[in-house]
């Protein structure tokens, strides 16, 4: 192997070589996982002569092109343009034509060689030469087309997206005046009502909204809510997603939906089975996902029948309407519904189907002849199920506009999952950008000792970038539809992922960099058109240089309590938190807080054999005994909690006082958004996830302990609410 070539490849793919560990210590990328990562990334390795032609090839590429595919400008930059071309044309005249997104031409003559010069190479005997042109036009925020043309000749030389971005990401007017706020995070899945069938709906997000608004909250957190398998319900995880870019159908409020009242639907809604079914699945504990997916979509098949044969074969608006979403979401949602229709085939036909890996070789790629001929014969229900996601953004957005509606100053804020999974409609309708021969995870930290692999395959920065970022764009915009905000898991993707190659150890990965300059200029664009505030899940190994950097886009950090210790053990106040934050207590991969002062997430690891020795166990132990009485100094030093909640950690056990007491601490904070867990209010004990599980416990499936009628009308919840209002209306008092 050729050490001089390979770290050349290293360097010039982003493979991090070294960085700090999540406990301040340097940390080294092994040798052996930079020659894997390559391998990932497709470079023959084994092959010393090929790897140098390859590397070759990659510098002849980008030298042969006088653009490069994509530019992202902020508004405050002049925007310069590096152009690449053989010596003997540098003294020709050319023209920078750019058409802005309203269809606005403007163009800058020039000649390359009174430009700034600012690289040269020799590429088979002939002298390339790069130089840096700026455009002096001031170019509107947006997506333009930039092509580069000879002066004397109509045709274009080549062509590029030019991106121009706001500095920042958008925050709301009184929130940057200082305004303080509190709302609730919910897995919607847990909701609990009287009239859904098993599984929170979009019907009762809209009444969570307005319940929540009129005790003075104003959000309503959502986890992810991206699109999953309909034909493999139980793959439930709301971060392993088949498509990020759409909708989980099983959201959609059946009874709401027009043909449901049909004589047709009603007779099978109605039936004995049906019912019974219907009711076992509200009464259960946990959300059967298997049972909600058969009763969902039996009865969304009949809804559609009828919809189809009244709207869809005529000339009526509501094909009109159809029609125009399906364009809109072009290729995109074809793929998902093609998808979505072939892996419910390959099931009935009694054929492996969980993910494209397993699919037969004909169909193992959305862009085969062979899929092309499966979606002409199953038309019908490929057009089913973008009718799924089409009444999904119509449920979503009404309950978006409720939020409006009840004066909510965020309303919706939507969580966008760091990947998809490796069986995903997402990767099999773009191969090329995914490296399935690798997965997200992190190494070593605080809360996942021995690292973590998450199954998600990365995408590829290089094809990234030749793809002009667009994947990255339909992203951002799709889940900033339909809300005021946007949380952005694990945000340090935005920078740099921890690569971890199939068959190894998850501490055996590396970091992989990502182009976060031109990531954090496409989010502050698609904020701002949104209208929607960002925050960025910042914990675990995170670099300073990505969170001074979101800091200066704009984006909120995201401030979990019990992570927010100094050094000699003590709990920060929170009236110390960064402004620009959203804090909470506890987050979904964490027990509740009963969970966390009883210490049954111990005794729940201790139990599924999370813990390889005792004496691991037992140091958990130990420093949770500990932090709970820094806990109990902090809130009593704060004159959060009364004389009811005791001093001494040996003697005080979780009361309600104890709950709310540390609530209200956390809004008299100075952070601008406060998130709560609605299972604190509810004082529950069971997580909805333990990281690190499996089939070892019933993970996105735990619901809520009270029905979504009856939590508000709760004398003390509202007295809870009323107390986090007028803390953080003193809150925001303080900070003027």
């Amino acid at each position: 192997m050729t050490n001089h070539v390979l770290q050349k490849l290293v360097e010039m793919r982003g493979i991090e070589t070294n960085y700090v560990d999540a406990w301040g210590n340097p940390a080294t990328i092994a040798e052996a996982s930079k020659e894997k990562l390559l391998q990932v990334l497709g470079y023959d390795t084994q092959n010393e002569s090929v790897m140098s032609e390859q590397f070759e090839d990659e510098i002849r590429a980008l030298w042969l092109a006088p653009l490069n595919p994509v530019q992202v400008c902020r508004e405050t930059e002049s925007v310069q343009i590096e152009v690449r071309l053989p010596i003997e044309l540098v003294n020709d005249a050319y023209t920078i034509e750019v058409t802005t997104e309203e269809g606005k031409v403007i163009a800058h003559p020039f000649t390359p060689v009174e430009a700034n010069l600012v690289n040269a190479t020799e590429l088979e005997d002939i002298e390339y030469q790069a130089y840096l042109v700026e455009f002096p036009e001031i170019l509107p925020l947006g997506y333009h087309s930039l092509v580069l043309r000879p002066s004397k000749d109509a045709d274009s030389v080549a062509q590029m997206r030019l991106i121009i971005a706001p500095a920042a990401c958008y925050i709301p007017e009184t929130i940057e005046k200082g305004k303080k706020i509190w709302g609730l995070s919910v897995q919607l899945y847990c909701v609990r009502s009287e009239n859904n069938w098993g599984i929170g709906d979009f019907s009762d997000l809209a009444r969570l909204v307005c319940q929540s608004a009129e005790v003075g909250a104003d959000f309503i957190g959502l986890n992810p809510i991206h699109a999953l398998y309909p034909a493999n319900p139980d793959a439930c995880s709301p971060y392993g997603p088949s498509s990020r870019k759409w909708l989980n159908y099983l959201y959609l409020d059946v009874t709401a939906l027009e043909g449901y009242e049909d004589d047709s639907v009603q007779q099978l809604v109605q039936s004995n089975d049906f019912q019974a079914r219907l009711q076992q699945a509200r009464a259960a504990e946990y959300v059967d996902y298997a049972a909600v997916s058969d009763l969902k979509l039996s009865a969304l098949s009949a809804v559609f029948d009828v919809y189809y044969d009244k709207y869809l074969t005529k000339n009526t608006r509501q094909n009109r309407s159809f029609k125009a979403f399906v364009k809109e979401g072009g290729e995109s949602l074809d793929m998902l519904a093609v998808y979505d229709a072939l892996q419910e085939s390959l099931k009935n036909d009694g054929k492996e189907f969980w993910g494209w890996p397993v699919f037969p070789e004909k169909f193992k790629e959305y862009h085969k002849a062979d899929v092309a001929k499966f979606k002409k014969a199953n038309l019908k229900r490929v057009r089913f199920y973008q009718f799924l996601q089409w009444q999904a953004a119509e449920q979503l957005e009404q309950a978006s506009q409720a939020a409006q509606n009840a004066g909510m100053e965020i309303g919706l804020y939507r969580d966008l999952a760091v990947g998809v999974s490796e069986g995903s409609a997402e990767i099999w309708g773009n191969k090329d950008l995914y490296c399935v021969g690798a997965s997200v995870g992190a190494p070593p930290d605080i809360l996942g000792p021995l690292g973590q692999n998450w199954g998600l395959p990365p995408m590829d920065p290089k094809i990234l970038y030749q793809q002009q970022y667009q994947p990255i764009i339909d992203l951002f915009s799709s889940n900033m539809a339909s809300s005021g905000a946007l949380r952005i898991d694990h945000v340090m993707a935005l920078l740099r992922l921890w690569w971890v190659t199939k068959g190894d150890h998850a501490r055996d990965g590396g970091y992989v960099y990502y182009p976060v300059d031109d990531l954090l200029g496409i989010l502050a664009l698609e904020s701002h058109r949104h209208q929607s505030l960002v925050i960025g899940e910042d914990l675990g190994t995170v670099p300073e240089e990505i969170r001074s950097k979101l800091a200066d886009n704009g984006v909120h950090s995201y401030r979990v309590f019990f992570f927010e210790q100094a050094e000699d053990g003590g709990f920060y106040s929170p009236a110390h938190y960064p402004i620009q934050s959203m804090s909470t207590l506890t987050t979904h991969d964490m027990p509740t807080l009963i969970g966390f002062w009883h210490c049954l997430d111990l005794e729940l690891g201790k139990e599924l054999g999370l813990y390889p020795t005792e004496e691991i166990l037992s140091t958990l132990y130990a420093d949770r005994h500990t932090n709970k009485q820094a806990i109990l100094d902090t809130l009593h030093g704060h004159l959060s909690v009364d004389g009811s909640v005791g001093r001494d950690v040996n003697s005080t056990g979780m009361s309600r006082a104890l709950n709310y007491g540390m609530q209200t601490h956390m809004a008299g904070g100075s952070s601008s958004l406060l998130s709560l867990q609605l299972e604190d209010w509810l004082e529950m004990d069971k997580p909805v996830n333990i990281p690190g599980t499996f089939n070892e416990y019933p993970n996105w499936r735990r619901k809520l302990s009270a029905d979504l009628e009856s939590i508000f009308a709760t004398s003390h919840i509202r007295e809870l609410a009323g107390r986090l209002t007028d803390a953080r209306k003193r809150a925001s008092n303080n900070n003027e």
